[in-house]
């Protein structure tokens, strides 16, 4: 129907980009962006008319494109471009240009594909800049010298790690260099831009080919510094620790792995920060001693206070989900600790109160953690997990322990012996929380108000109503 609309308004009309990229490599692509020769928006409104009523057409003139929407399909209209740049900013001025102008500002080769949708040439491909062959290569290249298409739209640089990423292509070398050349003009980019390309690496098949590369070129060091903090491998009077950085690489990718098996889920993408987070402290609290070796505690306590600070520059969002990972950064090392001192019922307990329902997630990042080359190790660790889950499912189907709440609440204490809000308070709902957790008490209201009686009777309070 394109085709027709584009042939009556007399338009040149050109599928191109990802959709066309996508097609060769046999990937889904829902939104179809399409180039008219001149008449971008006009195009668009033509096709809107022509579908009907169900056709919802947006457009946008200060950018010059369009947008149809109709039966979850998502057309994008623009007219043929060419773009130019100030060193200062990634904004383009745009101006009216050809089909080969067009396709050259593009960022890569495989990008850069065209598919004409007039009748008389309809399906006839377009590749000026050799993007079919590059894809057989497998290999990322830019239409224009590199250091001209990432200097003019420095985020290009965050794209080619993420495509490298996610479709398993190479960098060329001259793209790598360019790169790396370029890595500072990151800091025109804004942060949610940026952060869209490192979810899109994180949410890869293997995060760990973006990750990489995001170190190598120097990415790193400008956008995420304290994870490049964890490179390297000391030694000291021949004792030696693991490079911390090439560790969480293989965490990472272990959690992809296992999450790829998984429905999906809106956790997943916030659990792999968990796992890329998951031991920033450690630079902070390494310590060598004589006796030990290479220390690192309290690590996970250090990380968790270190990741607001990292959401905040990078405007990831600050609710529940930053929440979320500071509790995997704060936690990753309880359950190893369960195994190391013994799964006793009180430390389970603990567990799930703090974990609450993140207990999978959290079981998931741990099990992740185990990196070691030793096969035996690795299922030594793997075996001891399970038996720290079936501890879990038993105290939960028990003591109902999970996102728990004392069964006397604070009013409660202040109405029975009369207080207004304060310290004690506090004290005695804690206790009673503490008696549950540690199976002084059951998760019952009659045993807590007993229990409540006492330790209050300690810090010298008598209820002032019949209890």
């Amino acid at each position: 129907m394109v085709s027709a609309v584009a042939d009556d308004l007399g338009v040149e009309a050109y599928v191109v980009g990802g959709y066309v990229r996508d097609i060769f490599l046999s990937r889904p692509s829902g939104d179809i962006d399409i180039v008219a020769v001149g008449k971008g928006v006009e195009l668009a409104e033509a096709v809107a008319r022509r579908l009907g009523k169900g056709a919802h057409l947006s457009i946008f003139r200060r950018f010059g494109t369009a947008q149809v929407k109709y039966k979850g399909m998502e057309l994008e209209f623009v007219g043929a471009r060419r773009e130019s740049y100030s060193a200062d900013s990634r904004k383009p001025v745009v101006e009216d240009g050809t089909l080969e102008e067009d396709l050259e500002r593009r960022d890569f080769t495989i990008n850069a594909l065209a598919v004409c949708l007039n009748s008389d040439r309809f399906g006839e491909l377009v590749d000026l800049f050799d993007g079919l062959p590059d894809m057989d290569d497998r290999i990322l290249r830019t239409p224009l010298d590199p250091e001209i298409t990432f200097s003019d739209d420095p985020l290009r640089m965050m794209r080619a790690i993420r495509f490298a990423s996610q479709l398993g292509f190479f960098l060329d070398d001259e793209v790598f260099e360019a790169i790396r050349t370029n890595a500072r003009r990151m800091e025109i980019v804004s942060a949610e831009r940026i952060v869209v390309e490192l979810n899109k690496i994180l949410l890869s098949p293997r995060p760990s080919v973006g990750l990489e590369l995001f170190e190598l070129t120097g990415l790193m060091a400008c956008v995420l510094p304290e994870l490049l903090e964890l490179k390297g491998a000391e030694t000291r009077e021949g004792v030696g620790h693991k490079d911390n950085l090439t560790h969480t690489y293989k965490v990472v990718d272990n959690l992809a792995k296992a999450l790829s098996e998984l429905p999906p889920s809106e956790n997943h993408l916030y659990l792999l920060w968990g796992a890329l987070l998951h031991d920033i402290g450690k630079p902070r609290t390494k310590k060598y001693d004589r006796l030990s070796g290479w220390t690192f505690h309290n690590h996970n306590f250090v990380g968790m206070k270190m990741v607001p600070k990292i959401f905040r520059r990078l405007r990831l969002p600050l609710d529940h989900k930053l929440h979320y990972v500071e509790k995997m950064v704060e936690l990753h090392m309880r359950p190893a600790a369960l195994v190391d001192e013994g799964v006793t019922d009180s430390a389970v307990r603990r567990l799930l109160f703090e974990a609450g329902d993140d207990i999978e997630d959290l079981m998931l990042l741990v099990e992740a953690d185990i990196t070691s080359k030793n096969p035996e190790k690795v299922q030594r660790y793997l075996d001891n997990y399970v038996l720290v889950r079936k501890k879990l499912k038993e105290i939960e189907e028990k003591d109902r322990i999970r996102n728990f709440q004392p069964p006397v609440s604070g009013e409660e204490i202040m109405q029975i012996f009369g207080l207004s809000p304060c310290r004690e308070v506090g004290q005695i709902k804690d206790a009673i929380k503490d008696a549950i957790l540690d199976g002084v008490i059951p998760n019952e209201y009659e045993a807590a108000h007993a229990f409540m009686i006492q330790r209050a009777a300690k810090l010298g309070l008598k209820p002032m109503v019949k209890s």
